[in-house]
């Protein structure tokens, strides 16, 4: 399996389209509410609004998509509503998971999940190892996840892995054991809804990301509010550290430079 370095020691490549996708998936409860709704019904909009933004990352050559589903604070909130969350994460997983499989996109669900029902557990691990052998676009789902606790687990790996180690331990002793190893540090962060946190999302992964925050509700985020955000990226001076001539020096000497134009 591939292993990824981070950007606080190497500069990534940069490019028009951005490699990995992350984002919050804000205001289906508002969606729901301006409609006069229960809440969850904002939530099963919010299934396809999902559909669309794969299709999207599939016609325009995005690797990685990673959707914040379900956090770890959510358990906080009303128990019918966690329970209908529960239900619509297993429904979903029934029947997306074949349509996935077919379009070449592999499934990851990453979190605490041993918090989550047997049953559904093993629906989880029945579909990652169904869409494994795919590679057009990655899909992770983070359920029941904290950035804090990922990179809590990944110390703990860590030191348990090498316990002779004492305390010589490097950036790259950590990285292999964080929950997302697997993919690229985010190019592009999106939050729908109009809140401007991170609340507690790929902390470590975020570093170096391009935050982009929207008005539009998740259920209204389709494919034309999905352009606008790839657009305001592609407008990005990604720096890395350096300075803009020094990326003016890069682009000219190289194509692949990491200067982005509009």
């Amino acid at each position: 399996m591939a292993r990824f370095a981070s950007s606080t020691r190497d500069v990534p490549t940069a490019s028009a389209v951005p490699r990995h996708v992350a984002i919050i998936m804000d205001g289906n409860g508002r969606w729901a509410k301006k409609r006069l709704l229960p809440r969850v019904a904002g939530h099963h909009r919010g299934v396809e609004t999902v559909r669309i933004l794969v299709r999207a990352c599939l016609e325009r050559g995005i690797e990685y998509l990673t959707l914040f589903a379900f956090s770890s604070e959510n358990w906080r909130r009303p128990p019918e509503e966690v329970s209908l969350l529960m239900q619509l994460f297993v429904r979903a997983l029934k029947e997306e998971v074949k349509k996935l499989d077919r379009n070449g996109v592999r499934l990851r669900v990453i979190g605490e999940l041993e918090r989550f029902d047997p049953d559904l557990q093993a629906l989880i691990k029945a579909s990652e190892s169904r869409t494994a052998g795919n590679s057009r676009l990655t899909l992770t789902i983070a359920a029941n996840y904290g950035g804090r606790w990922d990179i809590l687990q990944a110390i703990n790996r860590m030191l348990s892995s090498n316990p002779e180690k004492g305390t010589e331990w490097q950036e790259a002793d950590l990285t292999p054991h964080l929950a997302m190893s697997y993919a690229p540090e985010p190019d592009l962060f999106i939050r729908t809804g109009g809140e401007q946190r991170i609340s507690n999302f790929l902390l470590w992964q975020l570093a170096y990301s391009e935050l982009y925050f929207t008005e539009v509700l998740w259920p209204e985020f389709d494919s034309t509010a999905f352009d606008a955000a790839l657009v305001s990226y592609q407008k990005r001076e990604r720096r890395f550290g350096r300075t803009s001539e020094q990326l003016s020096g890069v682009s000219a000497a190289s194509p692949t430079g990491s200067r982005i134009d509009a």
